[in-house]
């Protein structure tokens, strides 16, 4: 099959993932309502081009919480990357250093932070964490992203119970996977009393504590206040869709909010996060806060109506693991210079030179076309 798409590489991953891998991959919540509609919904955009503009020198650069990085695409959290590839997160931030692109490790991974590390050196990595139920577990985390050097912590703030119900919760409870070799969490193996006491017990009892540890219905944004207290590492707070959550993310001195929907996972009647994004960056303007969107984004023009909705990057979540399964890091990397390429086009035929030099009014809602704007016929 030539892989000429994003949505090709969809097409090939489906055929290439076992049925388990699959199914857990491509979940979303209930009647998929949200996970599908995070896709479609960049339809009902539209981009206001501007002709005869001097387009011959482009540039995709920006840059992210101080840290430049070649093009707006970013790396999302996910979680199992050994479903897609038996050298898991290792493999994909060889990719993201290779092609230069921020990498978020989530705390789900199966890789170690320091594996991690240790595969790609020189490579732009955030590190991705829970308000955990133990704080002690928080802590010892940050304090190995700063040793580490994560540059920024991703605090997924959507969760506060588990989302993945029914047959694909039940996967991770069959033995085939609860005692497959890469099916670890080594972030949850710390050096602390909760920690130590779950690893004496059995496998399972690694993944019960697991679960406690990450969904916390007690948190609150003390929690993020009480974070950013205990380090000097940025924080963003990903799963963000409302300006009245925004507002107090911006209140609890956060430096990022990333628009998501969580990939549909969560609720199933959240709003597409391209619809969301819009009133999130109203809220926090002018306050310091940076805006990012994850969620739905399978082309560069997708990439495009973000930055013109007013995010700073957007960040990938199922396309890497895609890419992933179809062709390892090589597939990552591919998937990467794909949306770049697709960028780079659509950004000259907008009539813009630069992610960050989008006009406003660039990229309207398709309602745009249907008001009577008074002009005589």
């Amino acid at each position: 099959m030539e892989l000429y798409t994003v949505l090709d590489y969809e097409r090939l991953a489906k055929e290439k993932l076992v049925k388990d891998a699959w199914e857990y991959f491509n979940y979303g919540m209930g009647r998929k309502w949200c996970f599908q509609d995070s896709i479609e919904a960049f339809s009902r955009y539209r981009i206001r081009s501007r002709v005869l503009q001097d387009v011959s020198k482009r540039s995709l650069a920006t840059s992210v919480l101080g840290q430049s990085i070649p093009y707006p695409i970013c790396i999302s959290p996910t979680a199992c990357h050994f479903f897609a590839h038996p050298d898991g997160e290792e493999a994909t931030a060889k990719a993201a250093e290779a092609a230069g692109a921020l990498m978020v490790l989530s705390c789900d991974a199966g890789s170690s932070m320091e594996d991690v590390t240790m595969a790609a050196p020189g490579g732009l990595r955030w590190m991705g964490i829970y308000p955990f139920t133990d704080r002690q577990l928080t802590e010892y985390t940050i304090r190995k992203a700063e040793k580490l050097g994560f540059k920024a912590l991703v605090v997924t703030v959507d969760s506060p119970v588990l989302g993945i119900v029914g047959a694909v919760a039940e996967l991770f409870e069959q033995d085939h996977v609860l005692n497959h070799p890469s099916y670890r969490m080594p972030v949850y193996e710390a050096d602390i009393p909760s920690a130590r006491a779950a690893k004496q017990e059995s496998i399972k009892n690694h993944f019960e504590y697991l679960r406690e540890m990450q969904y916390n219905p007690k948190a609150t944004w003390e929690y993020i206040r009480w974070i950013k207290k205990v380090t000097s590492l940025p924080v963003v707070c990903k799963g963000i869709l409302t300006a009245e959550s925004a507002s107090d993310a911006a209140n609890a001195g956060v430096d990022g909010i990333l628009v998501s929907a969580h990939g549909g996972r969560q609720q199933e009647s959240s709003p597409a996060p391209i619809d969301a994004l819009a009133e999130v960056v109203e809220a926090v303007h002018g306050r310091g806060v940076e805006v990012y969107m994850d969620g739905g984004v399978r082309t560069g023009t997708d990439v495009f109506k973000a930055l013109g909705r007013g995010a700073r990057a957007v960040f990938l979540g199922r396309p890497i693991l895609w890419g992933l399964a179809c062709q390892g890091p090589e597939g990552v990397t591919n998937v990467l210079q794909i949306l770049r390429d697709q960028l780079d086009a659509i950004l000259a035929l907008a009539g813009c030179i630069s992610p960050n030099d989008i006009p406003p009014g660039t990229v309207v809602h398709e309602s745009y076309y249907h008001m009577n704007r008074g002009i005589s016929q």
